[in-house]
């Protein structure tokens, strides 16, 4: 792991928003609903992703909502908004940097 201040603050506020069990719960999800690098639109991860987080997690959709800002804050999903659709997604560069840390160089 690099030393500069950029790597040494990216890491703890990444696993910090992944403390949370939902948000964890969440983001795990979103990894695996759409392929790596594709965005998951209002309508698919509505379908694919999303409505079933709710489900799942017995959360509200306005907490789903949080968790999903919060992830974004820590850098870990992206999101776009398109109109009254907000399209999230996680870039393989995020898997990638999140997995270099765990590799002993």
């Amino acid at each position: 792991m690099s030393n500069n201040s950029k790597e040494s603050l990216r890491f703890p506020a990444a696993f910090k928003a992944l403390s949370n069990p939902h948000r964890l719960a969440l983001f795990y999800r979103l990894m695996n609903c759409c392929e790596p690098g594709t965005k998951c639109n209002a309508a698919s991860a509505a379908r694919f992703c999303v409505g079933d987080l709710g489900e799942g997690l017995n959360i509200a959709p306005s907490t789903l909502s949080h968790h999903l800002k919060e992830l974004n804050r820590a850098g870990l999903v992206e999101m776009e908004r398109r109109g009254k659709n907000v399209e999230c997604w996680v870039e393989p560069e995020k898997l990638k940097s999140l997995s270099s840390f765990f590799q002993n160089d």
